[in-house]
C-alpha cells in the first residue's frame, strides 16, 4: 500500500508538472530556425519550465505562413521571424505588439543597437514592431584573381560608376568573365544612394512614390542599361542555378550584396574558390544596407511574457550575437557583439582581408530609412519596367513614368 501510494503521488506530480510547462513556438526561415535552437540551451537554463517548437519552413514559404496567420488569426507563433524584405509589409498589418510599450520598453535598449535597424523595425503608426538580431551592410565581392590577369585595381572598381564600368570592360577583353551577373544588380545598389533621411527606397515619407522624381531612378537605370549595353552582364538572376555555377568557374567576377554573402561563398556557394576573393566598399563607397533578420511579437500570441524573455536573449546578450555571427555568419545588430578578436582576425577565405572591421565601419555609416506596406510590390514593378528598358528598349523616361503610375495605383488600394 505504502509504494502504491508513492507512486500514485510521483505520477500524479508528473502529469502536474507536464501540466504546467509552457511550450513556446518560434516561426523562422534558413538559417535563423538553427540559430534559435543553438541558443536554446543556454536559455532553457533559466526557463526550465519552457519548451521550444521551433518551426522552420523555407524562406518565401515561412512569409506567406505568416501573412496567412496575422490575417486569419490561426497558426500564429509566439516568436515571429521577419526578413527585412518583408519587414514593410508586416509593420503596417497592425498585427504585431509595439515593442516600445509596456511591458516590453524596449526603447531603453535602443543605443544599444545598429540605429539604421532600429529605425527599420519602426512604424510611424504602430511604434517599434520588430526588433534586429543581424543585419547587412553592403559589401562588394571580387574575383581578385580575374582583376589582377586584367590588371585591374580595386580603386578602379570603387572610385565611380563610370571606372566601375571601364574596369568590366578591361576584365571581359582579359579574362572573358562578365563584371556583374545582372545590370539589374547594379541598379539595386543606386536607388539606395543617398536616400533622405525618414524616406524609403522606392517611397517618402508620407507614403508616395518617388520613382519618376528622385534622381536616384533615373540613374540607376543608365547605369544598368550602360553595363548590357556593353555585354558586361551574365543575364542570370541571383540565387539560380547558373548564378551559383558563374561563381564557382569564375565566370562572373563582381557581385555585391550583404557582407553575409562572404560566409555563403565560404561555406557552400564557392568553398572551392577559397583566397580568390576580395571585399571591398561599394562604388563610391556607397553606404546602405543588404538584407536583415527581425524577430516580432503577434499581438495575439499565447505566450508573449516568454517570447519577449526569448528575444531579448537572441537580441541583447553579446555572448549569443556572437555566436550567431562566427557560426552563422549573422553580422550582429548589437554594438557590443561587433567587437572581440573574431572582428579583427584575418579571413583566409578572403586572401586574409580583416574584412569584418569593414563591414562595421559601413553599418556604422548608413542612414535610418523607413521601410513601407508596397516596398516589395515596388520592388518587382521597377524590376519589370527595367527588364522592358534592357529588352526592348523602352525609353528610360517612359520605364519610370510607368513605374510610378501602377506603384500609386496599387499603393492607394
Amino acid at each position: 500500500m505504502k509504494k502504491t501510494a508513492v507512486f500514485v503521488i510521483c505520477a500524479l506530480s508528473l502529469n502536474w508538472a507536464m501540466a504546467q510547462k509552457t511550450t513556446l513556438t518560434v516561426a523562422a526561415f534558413p538559417a535563423v530556425d538553427d540559430i534559435v535552437k543553438a541558443a536554446l540551451q543556454e536559455w532553457q537554463k533559466k526557463n526550465p519550465d519552457v519548451d521550444v517548437k521551433v518551426v522552420g519552413r523555407e524562406y518565401a514559404d515561412h512569409h506567406t505562413a505568416m501573412t496567412t496567420a496575422l490575417a486569419t488569426s490561426t497558426g500564429l507563433p509566439d516568436v515571429m521571424t521577419l526578413e527585412y524584405g518583408y519587414l514593410g509589409r508586416f509593420a503596417q498589418s497592425g498585427g504585431l505588439e509595439d515593442l516600445n510599450q509596456a511591458p516590453y520598453s524596449f526603447g531603453q535598449h535602443a543605443s544599444k543597437m545598429v540605429a539604421y535597424a532600429l529605425a527599420q523595425g519602426r512604424s510611424a503608426q504602430y511604434g517599434q514592431v520588430a526588433i534586429p538580431t543581424d543585419i547587412g551592410p553592403g559589401a562588394m565581392f571580387y574575383r581578385h584573381d580575374l582583376l589582377v590577369k586584367a590588371k585591374v585595381n580595386e580603386a578602379e572598381l570603387t572610385q565611380s560608376w563610370d571606372s566601375f564600368i571601364q574596369g568590366g570592360q578591361k576584365i571581359k577583353q582579359s579574362t572573358g568573365a562578365y563584371l556583374v551577373a545582372h545590370a539589374r544588380d547594379v541598379k539595386d545598389i543606386v536607388i539606395r544612394t543617398g536616400i533622405p533621411e525618414g524616406q524609403g527606397v522606392y517611397f517618402d515619407a508620407q507614403g508616395k512614390s518617388v520613382i519618376d522624381s528622385s534622381p536616384r531612378f533615373r540613374r540607376g537605370f543608365e547605369v544598368a542599361q550602360k553595363i548590357r549595353a556593353q555585354g558586361l552582364d551574365a543575364k542570370i538572376n541571383a540565387w539560380s542555378n547558373e548564378w551559383g555555377e558563374s561563381l564557382k568557374r569564375g565566370t562572373v567576377s563582381v557581385q555585391m550584396m550583404g557582407a553575409w554573402l562572404g560566409g555563403h561563398l565560404q561555406n557552400w556557394l564557392a568553398p572551392n574558390t577559397s583566397g580568390l576573393w576580395r571585399s571591398t566598399a561599394l562604388p563610391e563607397r556607397v553606404a546602405t544596407s543588404w538584407g536583415g533578420t527581425f524577430y516580432a511579437i503577434p499581438k495575439k500570441a499565447v505566450n508573449k511574457d516568454k517570447a519577449w524573455d526569448l528575444i531579448q536573449h537572441l537580441t541583447l546578450n553579446t555572448r549569443q550575437q556572437q555566436l550567431a555571427f562566427e557560426k552563422y555568419n549573422a553580422f550582429p545588430a548589437l554594438i557590443a557583439a561587433q567587437s572581440g578578436d573574431f572582428f579583427s582576425q584575418p579571413v583566409a577565405f578572403l586572401g586574409g582581408q580583416k574584412a569584418r572591421l569593414d563591414w562595421k565601419a559601413t553599418a556604422m555609416q548608413i542612414k535610418p530609412t523607413q521601410v513601407f506596406k508596397n516596398d516589395s510590390v515596388a520592388e518587382e514593378i521597377v524590376n519589370a519596367e527595367l527588364d522592358l528598358v534592357l529588352n526592348k528598349n523602352k525609353p528610360i523616361d517612359q520605364a519610370l513614368k510607368d513605374a510610378h503610375r501602377l506603384v500609386q495605383r496599387r499603393a492607394s488600394r
